[in-house]
């Protein structure tokens, strides 16, 4: 890990936008293409931007967390449970139909489609998703301590288990996530796919807290 003051973690704001919707693309770039972008990459980019600025739902600035050291951010993940599930539907909705227009019923199936990979955040357990650091910064313990936070911060609400999803594109992932003492739960195949290639099967992954 390159050197510098201590890593710090904060909620994140509206203005961090710029470096953190990369990195909530970054982590599943191929899923938000399949939802998110009928026409153009781009697109799945715009939307995430206008759905972080609005601060609500899954994709919102309220919903994520930040690491940093020295003022800048290296790294965002979200948590959250199952009882946020109708909450954040409702906001997509809200954000899909305003941005998309048209052309929003389309993006709308594709994500009730995705549902079938990637299910919605059991009740009981503390969600972690849209975990993503820096490209030159990982492999460097950033994306760990990001983990070990969110764990920590699950644990003292009372939260006994915790719970994520992983691509099987992504084996590095999943290999951080089992020495962190997740086990998996479920693989759900996927046979979703544009013309951009296809989206990945997916583990549902659990450890105790």
């Amino acid at each position: 890990m390159e050197r510098g003051g201590p890593l710090a973690f904060r909620p994140c704001t509206a203005a961090d936008a710029a470096v953190a919707v990369p990195l909530i693309h970054a982590s599943g770039p191929a899923a938000f293409r399949f939802v998110f972008a009928p026409r153009a990459e781009a697109q799945a980019l715009a939307f995430l931007h206008v759905a972080f600025a609005d601060g609500a739902g899954e994709f919102g600035f309220r919903n994520h967390l930040a690491i940093e050291r020295d003022g800048t951010v290296l790294g965002v993940a979200a948590l959250w449970d199952g009882r946020s599930n109708a909450a954040f539907t409702a906001t997509a909705v809200r954000q899909i139909m305003g941005f998309y227009r048209t052309a929003a019923p389309g993006v709308l199936w594709r994500g009730l489609r995705f549902e079938r990979v990637v299910r919605p955040a059991p009740r009981d357990v503390a969600y972690i998703g849209h975990v993503a650091v820096r490209e030159e910064l990982r492999g460097q313990g950033v994306g760990r301590s990001l983990l070990e936070h969110l764990l920590a911060r699950a644990r003292g609400a009372g939260y006994r288990r915790a719970g994520l999803d992983v691509a099987a594109s992504n084996p590095r992932a999943r290999a951080l996530y089992e020495a962190m003492g997740f086990t998996l739960q479920a693989t759900r195949r996927s046979t979703l796919a544009d013309r951009r290639g296809p989206v990945a099967d997916h583990h549902y992954m659990e450890t105790g807290l």
